[in-house]
């Protein structure tokens, strides 16, 4: 049975001081909840303060974004190691906003999935389609040139350390959320494309998270899907009550 994971992504918010009051509250709400895996994941400036403070806690720690290269002329980029050096156990690769903003095509995700799986650490790894491509029936296609250039050479010993995120692009941060139906569809349609690319064994123990405005009124729906294993969060994963009743459904 695959273990539900829930992922907190809190993108460009809360300063350090604020991260660290932030996981000491809500290590306190989670302490018991020992049958699924709970992920926060700050900026890089505050990911080594967090780790400590959540050492002896059921929470790990993420971040969001890491290089395809361990050190080199890179200036304002944070290499795997660097990150593993400081305690981080998960890297988000390919959210929307970095394929959006900072040019991450599938290719360059592809290099630093390599380079974090090569340093130990694991990754979500995120696809989705646009509205408008959604609109032009053109979702599956979309998904699918994703997941095969993200995952071009990786091997099949390597997908125990991996996690796919769903995120339709139009579903994030803006109040849309994909049906629970939608959802699956898009889930099992993955999970089809990792048992042709690997085996069924593999697409079956894989676990693939929804992002797209989750909310405490909606988790509950999606996680009855046969095919959605947790949540990568968002917005409601900035505050400690929406977070903790999402890690709770």
């Amino acid at each position: 049975m695959r273990k539900p994971i829930i992922a907190g992504n809190w993108k460009m918010y809360k300063t350090p001081k604020e991260s660290l009051e932030f996981v000491r509250q809500l290590r306190d709400k989670l302490k018991d909840m020992k049958d699924r895996e709970i992920v926060v994941c700050p900026t890089a400036l505050s990911a080594a303060a967090v780790v400590e403070t959540l050492r002896f806690s059921n929470i790990q720690v993420g971040c969001q974004d890491a290089h395809w290269e361990n050190e080199g002329a890179y200036t304002g980029n944070i290499s795997p190691a660097m990150f593993k050096e400081s305690g981080v156990h998960y890297v988000i690769l390919g959210h929307s906003e970095r394929r959006q903003f900072d040019n991450d095509t599938d290719a360059r995700i592809n290099a630093k999935l390599k380079n974090v799986l090569r340093n130990s650490l694991k990754a979500i790894v995120c696809v989705g389609e646009t509205l408008s491509e959604r609109e032009a029936g053109k979702t599956e296609n979309v998904v699918e040139t994703q997941v095969n250039g993200c995952f071009e050479g990786i091997g099949l010993g390597d997908l125990a350390e991996i996690v796919v995120a769903y995120e339709p692009v139009w579903a994030i941060g803006t109040g849309k959320t994909a049906t629970p139906e939608q959802a699956n569809e898009v889930h099992a349609f993955i999970r089809g494309l990792i048992a042709k690319r690997f085996n069924d064994d593999a697409a079956a123990n894989l676990r693939i998270q929804y992002g797209g405005s989750v909310k405490p009124e909606n988790i509950k729906q999606l996680m009855a899907q046969a095919d959605i294993d947790g949540a990568l969060v968002g917005g409601a994963s900035l505050k400690i009550d929406s977070f903790t009743a999402i890690v709770q459904f």
